[in-house]
């Protein structure tokens, strides 16, 4: 089997922007994503691909192909597809908290198609046994989307529920769900930055006193 990552790391993540500069969200998205390689690495799934617009984005030391595209997330995820012959997850990127248990446990289940929603009816993961007979449409409600096409192709389905697999890194308040449960790379720069500050309300981040100023 194989893995796909699309990925970007130019002015990523720009609703991260409260709390961290450009410089610095571009340094976490590269952690994130070496998170991601290291937990595909460690389930076992070596044969990896960067779907990127840019390889100067892209560290040189990691254990990857990387696949040049022009943009637009649907086109070249199903240009991508198209090439290939054997089961395939697709993964995002930012999800640090995603370990090598799930991904294990994902390509593990025997329907053709496994879907990891995210927060607010986004794809986190997609396992697809038959790669090429897929249509992606992330955006939107992609979740439902996926649900979909897979019905719309007779396609055996499995929704897998976990709250790490599905909590992807998008807004500051997200960088409290790292804080608490992650143990890789993100983490560390997140937690040299911030602390989990608790009150009457939800658990909320604020600046480490080792950056006493930064917000």
């Amino acid at each position: 089997m194989r893995a796909v990552i699309p990925y970007k790391k130019e002015n990523a993540k720009s609703r991260l922007s409260p709390v961290l500069s450009k410089e610095e969200r571009e340094e976490f998205v590269e952690l994130m994503l070496r998170d991601v390689v290291d937990s595909l690495l460690c389930a076992g799934i070596t044969n990896i691909d960067i779907l990127t617009t840019s390889s100067k984005g892209v560290p040189e030391d990691l254990e990857v192909n990387l696949v040049v595209t022009e943009p637009g997330l649907n086109v070249s995820i199903n240009e991508y597809l198209r090439t290939v012959d054997e089961p395939t997850m697709i993964i995002m990127a930012d999800l640090p908290l995603v370990g090598s248990s799930h991904l294990k446990k994902i390509t593990s289940f025997p329907e053709d198609v496994v879907i990891v929603p995210g927060k607010g009816g986004g794809t986190n993961i997609l396992f697809l046994s038959q790669p090429k007979e897929f249509t992606v449409k992330y955006h939107g409600c992609s979740f439902l989307s996926h649900c979909d096409i897979t019905n719309d192709l007779g396609k055996s389905i499995r929704i897998f529920d976990s709250l790490l697999a599905s909590t992807d890194i998008d807004e500051p308040h997200d960088i409290v769900e790292l804080l608490i449960y992650g143990d890789g790379l993100a983490k560390e720069y997140v937690e040299k930055r911030f602390c989990t500050e608790t009150g009457e309300g939800r658990v909320k981040i604020s600046a480490s006193s080792k950056l006493s100023g930064f917000i």
